[in-house]
């Protein structure tokens, strides 16, 4: 059984991560980063752990779209191979 304010339908969960990692980005100066678990506390504070795995393939997903960058030491990493902790940023845009 879910605990209150667990994410019940999954087929959501997907576009609230991504959202929530947008609405935490905006929220920050520019340059600044988020973790993925911030997002994934967003959207389910007491059940944060368990969502994840779907709060970094979101980032991948907003990645992918060129919308964010996934780092890693301050590096640009792939999230779907990068062990370990990282970061989300909003995607440095070319001047030119």
């Amino acid at each position: 059984m879910a605990h209150p304010g667990a994410v019940d339908d999954l087929d959501d969960l997907d576009a609230r991560l991504e959202s929530a990692i947008e609405q935490l980005l905006a929220a920050r100066r520019e340059g600044a980063s988020v973790c993925p678990s911030e997002a994934a506390r967003v959207v389910d504070p007491a059940g944060w752990r368990a969502v994840m795995p779907a709060a970094r393939a979101a980032a991948g997903r907003l990645a992918a779209a060129g919308r964010v960058e996934v780092t890693q030491g301050g590096r640009v990493v792939d999230v779907a191979t990068a062990r370990g902790p990282v970061r989300v940023r909003r995607a440095v845009r070319d001047p030119s």
